[in-house]
């Protein structure tokens, strides 16, 4: 269940990231207008506008279905990093190697 909706959801990620770049530029920091395109006017803003809105929608409906699901399996992406041991002590981490310092004595 849960590969269908990676799917699902990479399949989004994608497609929300190509109706983002088919939208007009308002100018910005780049310079460009935009000039006219294959999709030009205000019905067309208009469209990609709400085609952008109900993808990333669905986009944080799978995010939160995925993080759902996983919740209770346990699996840590970070590895096992020591902790407090059963009696509440934790064990300090190794100091570092001192570092060698040149000897005055052989100038």
């Amino acid at each position: 269940m849960s590969g269908m909706i990676l799917i699902i959801h990479v399949l989004l990620a994608l497609v929300l990231v190509v109706v983002v770049l088919l939208q007009r530029s308002e100018g910005g920091a780049l310079g460009i207008g935009g000039g006219g395109g294959m999709m030009s006017g205000r019905s067309a803003g208009n469209a990609l506008t709400k085609i952008t809105a109900i993808l990333a929608v669905c986009f944080f409906a799978t995010s939160m279905g995925l993080a759902l699901l996983d919740r209770g399996s346990g699996d840590s992406i970070l590895p096992n990093l020591p902790g407090p041991s059963s009696d509440g002590i934790t064990t300090p981490a190794p100091a570092p190697a001192p570092i060698p310092q040149p000897d005055d004595s052989e100038q």
